[in-house]
């Protein structure tokens, strides 16, 4: 596959290996005109997550994060490897601009290889039937969009999406500019057809259905009832005899669409048409009540989902004309994207979260969301913003939607490295924490405290998918998955056996060896191997080897990076 070259290319890509991972920092917790301030804490991220309810969502599961996305991103791999739904965002387009927000004036091959990295640490965060969506221009989209080829896979591109941002004429150029790209991709394009949801059908679109005979089922359509003859059978051709009493078969080469009882029973009910004069060829009347919406396509005008004076008026109305952010989106437009690409309760990310659209429109909408922004309008913008979304207010999609307040987040800061140079754990790390980092090396998945048994060192069993099982011995059952146990996982660290010396636990003694024995017969796969990370080891390789323990040592075999 034809690949783009710049200065630094290969560099750029190991970018993501190289940055260390980084401590989260929680600032405070914001709810509903109440903000608590809890000073510098270590987040534990690794929490159990309770399901939204009633479409709001839980407060541990919002995440304004304030620090340098790439850091912000490595930092999120431990805890959110393959579970975010949808990523969406609004990098710099490199205009050669500067805006008082974000630099957007970097030589082309400074952008690629800022961009690069980002790309590759979002694709492991996303779910596998995730998809990301990401806007850009003329200036740097159609590298973008082999660059984006590149990292997620060109099979893997589902669409260009073209919005019109401008509705009225720009004659400050040879050409006008009109548009933007959003650039989208999925992980599995074909899990992603089958789940995105449809669009509303607009006015226009609609106007098609009407109601001249005052239909108490409302507005409808009449529809063709014939079909191309493919691979119809004989119950598709039939005669049919109009109230005039004129009669129909199939044009030549086609079918009626429904075979013979179904079309006796809509005639029953009043579902097909013969025209006005009842004479001819039948059509079945569709409802526009029972239209669930229409496939998405890649034309996207301003009048269905906003334009940027829309988006413009809406940071106006929450920061005044002064304070203005330079190029926010419009609140409809996302709401379009995370209408057709996510239902409530998945998880948004936004890595340029800018003014902070994307996190309002996702709180809005019931999704739980992580925003990310560097510069000091994390803290004088984003946050303010969010604040008055979950006390209610008003603008961009909130009538729409019914939106009236609720929910919370917390705000984040990157924090110290979780490794120093010489590769010793940073004194701040804590169970939870150290325990997810151990997890995504060992099984490159994101941790699930749930999985582990909270209070103990045992973290989870780590299985793969070995083939299929049918449920029924005849071979005719429903087909299941079947995971093989590959080793259970066990952590010694920060005295997690309370009183039981050495070292409060966190040495592999016999007696600590006896405690997690008993610990791990009591796992869903007591006969799988115990992969022990502690401080220490006091046990000889054959104890060990009959034990079925595989040890590890902290710090030296926690890979930092």
């Amino acid at each position: 596959m034809p690949t783009l070259d710049w200065l630094n290319r290969s560099s750029a890509f190991t970018t993501a290996a190289r940055v260390p991972y980084r401590l989260l920092e929680q600032v405070s917790v914001h709810t509903p005109t109440v903000q608590v301030d809890l000073g510098p804490v270590q987040a534990e991220l690794a929490t159990v997550r309770p399901e939204p309810i009633e479409g709001r969502t839980p407060i541990t599961d919002n995440l304004l994060i304030q620090g340098d996305n790439l850091e912000a991103l490595k930092a999120l791999l431990p805890f959110y490897r393959g579970q975010v739904k949808c990523i969406f965002i609004d990098p710099p387009y490199n205009t050669k601009s500067a805006f008082e927000h974000y630099d957007d004036n970097l030589e082309h091959a400074q952008w690629l290889s800022m961009m690069l990295p980002r790309l590759q640490l979002l694709r492991e965060l996303l779910r596998e039937d995730g998809s990301i969506w990401v806007t850009i221009d003329d200036n740097e989209g159609h590298y973008l969009k082999v660059l984006m080829d590149e990292v997620f896979g060109r099979g893997n591109f589902v669409a260009s999406a073209i919005w019109q941002k401008r509705y009225s004429r720009e004659n400050r150029e040879a050409i006008g500019d009109v548009h933007d790209y959003i650039h989208v991709y999925a992980l599995n394009p074909g899990r992603f057809k089958l789940q995105r949801n449809l669009v509303p059908l607009t006015e226009e679109q609609a106007k098609v259905y009407r109601n001249p005979n005052n239909d108490p089922n409302g507005r409808w359509r009449p529809v063709p009832m014939t079909a191309q003859e493919g691979h119809a059978t004989a119950e598709q051709f039939y005669e049919v005899v109009t109230p005039s009493g004129k009669k129909f078969r199939p044009p030549e080469g086609r079918c009626w669409g429904i075979a013979q009882a179904t079309y006796q029973r809509l005639l029953g009910e009043g579902r097909i048409y013969f025209g006005k004069k009842g004479d001819a060829q039948p059509n079945i009347i569709r409802y526009l009540s029972e239209v669930p919406g229409i496939a998405p396509w890649t034309w996207w005008p301003s009048d269905e989902v906003g334009h940027t004076d829309e988006a413009k008026k809406e940071i106006h109305a929450l920061f005044g004309k002064v304070d203005a952010f330079a190029s926010p989106k419009p609140e409809r437009l996302i709401d379009r994207i995370f209408h057709i690409a996510t239902n409530p309760g998945d998880l948004i990310l936004d890595s340029f979260l800018g003014s902070g659209t994307t996190a309002a429109v996702a709180h809005k909408m019931g999704r739980r969301w992580i925003g990310i922004e560097m510069g000091e309008h994390a803290a004088t913008h984003c946050l303010p913003r969010l604040q008055k979304v979950i006390d209610g207010e008003q603008g961009g999609i909130s009538k729409a939607v019914s939106w009236t307040g609720g929910g919370g987040f917390r705000f984040m800061r990157l924090g110290e490295a979780v490794f120093d140079n010489t590769g010793r754990i940073h004194s701040a790390m804590r169970f939870a924490t150290l325990a997810a980092f151990v997890w995504q090396q060992e099984t490159g998945t994101a941790f699930d405290l749930t999985a582990g048994k909270p209070g103990t060192p045992y973290l989870g069993t780590h299985s793969i998918f070995d083939g299929c099982l049918r449920i029924e011995d005849e071979g005719s059952g429903p087909i299941s998955p079947m995971r093989v146990p590959q080793f259970a996982c066990y952590l010694l660290f920060n005295g997690i056996l309370g009183d039981k010396r050495p070292a409060s636990g966190n040495v592999l003694t016999q007696a600590v060896l006896d405690a997690l024995l008993i610990l791990h017969a009591s796992t869903p796969a007591p006969a799988a191997l115990l992969l022990v990370y502690g401080e220490a080891c006091r046990l000889g390789a054959e104890r060990l080897k009959q034990a079925n323990v595989t040890f590890k040592h902290i710090p030296y075999d926690v890979r930092a990076r």
